[in-house]
This record gives C-alpha cells, structure tokens and sequence, in this order.
C-alpha cells in the first residue's frame, strides 16, 4: 500500500473534521512513514465549509458588519479563493447557534445578513459565488437576502413587510425597484444537499421548523406562508417553486433565491471535492478512510459521505466508513461501502463516548486495527 486518503466530516457535538483528520494523520504517518497519507477534512456546504476550502486553496478571509438573525449587529466573514469565488455560509450570518435558546423561533428570524454578505462581495467586485445553506436559524424563503440586495415585500396595502417567516403569507406584491442590478452579472452555486421541496409535508416548514424553535402550529403557519410565497412568485417572476427539488433547503433559501438569480443547486460535497481537487488525489489512491458520527442508509442520500464514496468508486478504490453509531450496515454495503465500522468497542454512555478526546481514541484505535490487517504487518 501507497497512499491512503483520509476524508472525514465531523462527529458533529464531538470533534470536527480537521481534528479528526490531522490526528489520524499524525499516528499513520508514525506507524507506516512508508505510506503516503493524504488528509481532506470534508463539509457538505453547511458550517465549516469555508474553513475546509481554506485548508487546501489560498483563500482571503474577508469580514463586514451584518445584521444576524434577530436583526442584531454584528461581524460575519466568508472567503474569496484565487480565481475569485466567494464562498458564503449561511450559518455565518443567519445561523441557528447564533440565535439565544430562548428566542429561537422561525417565525421572527431572518436571511438579512446573508444578503449583506453578498452584497460586501458585489461591492468589491466578485461576481462568482458559492452558497452553503447549512445550519440555518430562518424559515423566510430567503426574503431577508433578497431585501438585504434591493427588492422590498409589499402587503395589501402596500407597505413594506419585515422579512421573517411569519410575514411570508402577507406578502401580496414584490418591488424589484431597487433590486441591485449587479446581480444579473453573478452566477451563483448553491450548496443544496436535501432534495424537500418549498412546502408540504416534507418541506421547508414541516421537517426543519421544529428543530428551529417553532410549534406546531407555527409550522402549519410557515408552510402556509411557503404555499402563499410561491404564488406570489409565480405570478411575478414565473418561476415554479412547486416542484423543485431543494427548494426546501435553509428555510426556502434553496429556492427562494431561483426567480431572483442566475442559480444552479448542486450538492454541497461535489461543490467542496471539486474545488479541492479531490478526483485527482484519490485516482491512485490504494483506499480511503471515511466517516462521521452516524451512519445509515441516509447517508447515500447526498450526505457529505456520499460525494466522497461515489468519486472513490468512479475510480475503483476501497472505501471504509466508520462511524459512533452505526445502522443497517447491509445496505451500505450495498451502496458501495467496501466495509463499515464502529469506532465502540464497549457499552458507554453517550456522553462520555462524545468526549473528543474519547472519540480521537477510539478513531485512532480502529484505524490502526483495519491498517494492520490491510498492511499485513505489525505497528
């Protein structure tokens, strides 16, 4: 053996991607110094998508003052990568950890900050775009960024609504007055790694809103506003949100920015294993070693996990997946998993087994296990 590629997302509560990586690292590269190890601290175009970029390309980190979810002033960054794409998380500037525990709620939050990141970047004169949609604290459809770049929300009355989530039913005209007319310059990619559509009872509303804060009834409130909010921009832009899917993606940014843009969805991990040139490192790669906290059937549905076992198979290399909890270890055989573990090797609780340091161990332990059976020596 070779080259062995490392590619592991976060044990999301436990230890990040880079920790998990760099540690497996340093104890391979100590055991086997034959053996070339290349490490990819993966993200699927939500949180930590930036700083995975950053570890590969020569990016600039660039930081102005937004408005956060609640409105609230505050700095939010993204970076700029040699040819000029500016890579913005959501999360940095409308994420739900920026939001108190008391005052979490979908209905009241808003896409605003994303929006003035966007515009930073039209300001100094990017026009290439990557957005991760990830991590999200807002349920607006993306009223918020697109008020934040020009265009105002009118009631019956014709006064201007605020752009959070409970005031999407009462929108009844869009202004595009003022909507800035560099956007029709940039092309945006976004990081979209769900397939839920705008509303329903697999969208936006329904399967995210209660992990955001809202009710029951608020939910219903937030799809109805959804339901609305695409009539309304069928009747002003022609665009059909109805059946897109990832229109559902962050709230409705997924397809709330669509009628506004020059947008293409694509699957978070195929944005971030492009852009780091990963087909390239894993051709002649003798296996990679992948992994995050859980791993299910769910995971071949987009799931950052996926990118990578798919680029790896395309080019007939192993891929071995381990995981804190593990299930339907069959069909992820299936999937193209060449094997599958748990990093567990005795009962513990769940908050000890999330410790980081704990976790590095165990990672460490069922590398070096598969290693030496793989190598066929001893450490």
């Amino acid at each position: 053996m070779r080259k062995i590629v490392l590619a592991f997302d976060s044990f999301k509560g436990s230890v990040s991607a880079s920790d998990i990586n760099d540690s497996l690292a340093l104890t391979i590269r100590r055991l086997w110094p034959e053996c070339e190890v290349k490490s990819f601290p993966i993200a699927d175009g939500g949180e930590g998508t930036a700083r995975a970029i950053g570890r590969y390309l020569p990016v600039e980190t660039l930081s102005c003052r937004v408005h956060g979810p609640l409105m609230e002033e505050r700095s939010a960054s993204y970076v700029v990568s040699q040819d000029g794409t500016a890579v913005i998380e959501m999360a940095a500037a409308a994420g739900l950890p920026l939001v108190p525990m008391d005052r979490r709620n979908p209905m009241n939050t808003t896409s605003y900050g994303t929006g003035e990141l966007i515009a930073d970047a039209l300001d100094k004169g990017y026009r290439k775009f990557v957005i991760g949609l990830g991590g999200s604290a807002t349920n607006d459809a993306g009223t918020g960024a697109m008020r934040a770049l020009g265009l105002r929300f009118l009631d019956e009355a014709g006064d201007e609504l605020h752009p959070i989530g409970r005031n999407l039913e009462k929108i009844k005209r869009i202004d595009f007055s003022r909507l800035r007319p560099d956007l029709k310059e940039a092309s945006f990619v976004i990081a979209c790694d769900v397939s839920n559509p705008f509303y329903g009872k697999e969208g936006a509303a329904y399967v995210y809103a209660p992990q955001k804060g809202a009710s029951l009834e608020e939910v219903d409130l937030l799809d109805r506003g959804l339901r609305h909010y695409a009539e309304v921009l069928l009747r002003e832009t022609g665009k059909d949100l109805a059946t897109l899917s990832g229109a559902g993606a962050a709230g409705g940014m997924g397809g709330g920015l669509l009628p506004f843009m020059d947008v293409t969805l694509k699957p978070g991990i195929d944005i971030v294993l492009d852009l780091i040139g990963f087909d390239k490192e894993v051709a002649d790669a003798d296996v990679v070693l992948t992994g995050e906290g859980k791993i299910d059937a769910q995971t071949g549905m987009g799931k950052a996990l996926s990118g990578v076992l798919g680029r790896a198979v395309a080019k007939q290399v192993p891929v071995v997946a381990l995981g804190g909890c593990i299930e339907e270890v069959e069909k992820l055989n299936e999937l193209g998993f060449t094997a599958v573990f748990s990093i567990q090797s005795s009962p513990v609780s769940l908050e000890k087994a999330m410790r980081k340091e704990i976790a590095l161990e165990n990672l460490n332990r069922t590398v070096v296990q598969i290693l030496r059976l793989m190598l066929r020596v001893k450490s």
